[in-house]
């Protein structure tokens, strides 16, 4: 017999279901494209859910609909009105094209699908059952224009795919994202998501991308970005990114969308943090919001069963563009103004042309404040580590200064020549201490002004679902509100926090890594609290608060590499030195 066999189609639609359907969001992805692709401008997501997971989806347009006829090609593999031939692969405008989506959602799960033609003289729509991917019901019913699909017992017939669906709140979260992403691609649609009867996300139709940016990520945000435009003969780029001091401590609230599709790039999203050059430290991030229009025939979006990456025929054009009109933007708009509060408005930039003024004498004294408020964190933050009592694992060495701010210079009593890096080293005695205390049940220190953290949707479920491990770590964080949360305390360690952002961007770093299990989560948990509140680097560092920096270091349990496993301490013995400079 053959080795080589032809597998059945129940077979092949389940592999084919795999590439594209990989939890509840995927579902929604396609669903809401297929109703832009219909031309709707309002789109309904119902989503019901109980503690074991989402059970239902319900995704209501107001598109042009389908024919009785049409209702059950939708179904057929590779059943599309979107391309005729392969000559059409190099000019597509629509997001979906391969007519795979319903299909392969129908063959893992129950779906019905009742639609009604725009224009269509009789009152009467079509309602179609498929199950497992087979036809079980066509009928006629009464139906409003445009079409609404309900898919039901996700992966029932293929259960090891739904034993790796995530925790409620992480599959919302994921979901949630998706909405997003076309949200802020499509301004020219209203979204709405409703979450067992509740609204969670609303859009309105603005046709504007500031707009629906204030609509999700809030007015306050929107207000303080940058307008972006430039033009090439093949290439149009436009958008929002953040002012330097809006950054974030990660790289994942860079959105990007091509000709109208949500994609991920991270050499576009390098491009754009490229643009701030030297505005941005290298640990810091932008928030972007960048559209970019190319002619179809240097873009292949067919590169990925779910099109969340294309392929550029000319990125080396594309990405120094996106560089240099970054740059523009924030080189040509005063970034030190505070924007006044008001209304977000499509026409007016949120951010005034940068002036050019002469030095004013208050200056120098500004320069030395905040000098001054630099030392005085970082004393803060070494009164916080202090302790006494414990062996000193590293040879004894006095300071001699900072490079760059960054590595403290030491020397040993035999000439040793020690290079410390003072963040990585404050990492290590602080996270020490918020295991020491953890462990010893030392538990939370409470905020004298609770920090009051808004979220969009995405985050905000997500928050949810990592809220109990937050308080194991010694964060009390309570619901405030729809996607507002107040963080009352936080673990002990971190004692008078210096200001609500050390708390916001240490449950940022958090909810942007869901990919660990729930002990490595808590060790991220724990890393994220020792970098936030260690000693930075590019801080300015006194004699003495080198040498108590190094003391603390000492007594810590493992004082040569930080809780990443990256040095701390780098020794350059005498005979090392003499052979560097051929004394040997």
């Amino acid at each position: 017999m053959t080795k080589i066999r032809v597998l059945d189609p129940d077979t092949v639609n389940q592999i084919a279901a795999g590439e594209v359907v990989e939890r509840p969001a995927s579902v929604v992805k396609e669903l809401l494209e297929n109703a832009i692709d219909a031309g709707a401008t309002s789109i309904l997501i119902d989503v019901s859910s109980d503690l074991a997971g989402i059970t239902k989806i319900r995704v209501t347009d107001n598109g042009e609909g389908m024919t009785p006829e049409e209702a059950v090609l939708a179904f057929h593999p590779h059943a599309t009105s979107k391309i005729r031939d392969i000559a059409d692969l190099s000019a597509i405008h629509t997001l979906g094209f391969r007519g795979e989506a319903l299909a392969s959602i129908a063959a893992v799960a129950e779906v019905t699908l009742i639609t009604r033609q725009r224009g269509a003289a009789a009152l009467a729509g079509t309602r179609v059952l498929v199950r497992g991917g087979e036809v079980m019901e066509k009928s006629e019913v009464g139906a409003p224009e445009g079409t609404t699909v309900t898919v039901e017992r996700l992966f029932y017939n293929t259960p090891a795919r739904r034993k790796f669906l995530k925790s409620r709140n992480t599959e919302l979260a994921h979901l949630y994202g998706v909405v997003e992403n076309l949200a802020l691609a499509h301004g020219e649609v209203a979204f709405r998501v409703v979450h067992n009867g509740k609204e969670r996300m609303a859009t309105q139709r603005s046709g504007g991308l500031l707009n629906a940016i204030a609509g999700l990520y809030g007015a306050d945000l929107a207000r303080t970005l940058v307008p972006v435009e430039a033009r090439l003969p093949f290439l149009r780029i436009g958008g929002y990114v953040s002012r330097p001091s809006e950054s974030r401590g990660n790289p994942s609230q860079v959105f990007i969308s091509i000709n109208g599709r949500s994609i991920t790039s991270r050499p576009i999203a390098a491009a754009v943090r490229e643009g701030y050059g030297t505005l941005l430290p290298k640990d810091r991030y932008p928030v972007a919001f960048i559209e970019l229009s190319i002619d179809t025939d240097l873009v292949d979006v067919n590169v990925h069963p779910t099109k969340r990456e294309v392929r550029l025929s000319r990125e080396r054009e594309i990405l120094p563009a996106v560089s240099a009109a970054v740059e523009e933007a924030l080189a040509t708009h005063d970034l030190a103004r505070e924007v006044p509060a008001g209304p977000v408005q499509q026409q007016i930039a949120p951010a005034e042309p940068r002036q050019a003024r002469a030095p004013t004498a208050g200056e120098p004294e500004a320069a030395y404040t905040a000098g001054h408020r630099e030392l005085a964190l970082s004393d803060k933050q070494l009164r916080r580590t202090e302790t006494e009592g414990r062996e000193n694992l590293l040879p004894a060495m006095e300071p001699v200064g900072q490079v760059a701010a960054t590595y403290i210079v030491a020397e040993g009593a035999d000439g040793t020549l020690y290079l410390v890096d003072q963040h990585a080293a404050h990492e290590r005695i602080l996270y020490d201490q918020v295991v020491e205390q953890r462990d010893a049940g030392a538990g939370s220190q409470e905020l004298i002004m609770p920090v009051v953290l808004s979220l969009p949707p995405k985050d905000s479920a997500a928050l949810r679902d990592a809220m109990p491990l937050l308080l194991g770590e010694g964060f009390v964080v309570e619901e405030f509100g729809r996607d507002t949360f107040a963080v009352r305390a936080v673990p002990a360690a971190l004692g008078a926090i210096e200001g609500p952002e050390t708390v916001r961007e240490t449950i940022a770093d958090l909810l942007n890594d869901t990919s660990r299990t729930t002990p490595d989560r808590r060790q991220a948990v724990t890393c994220i609290v020792a970098c936030r509140g260690a000693v930075k680097a590019g801080a300015h560092l006194t004699h003495d608060q080198q040498k108590r920096l190094l003391a603390q270091l000492a007594r810590t349990k493992t004082p040569w590499t930080c809780p990443h496993g990256r040095p701390t301490v780098v020794a350059f013995d005498k005979r090392k030195l003499d052979g560097i400079f051929r004394r040997v």
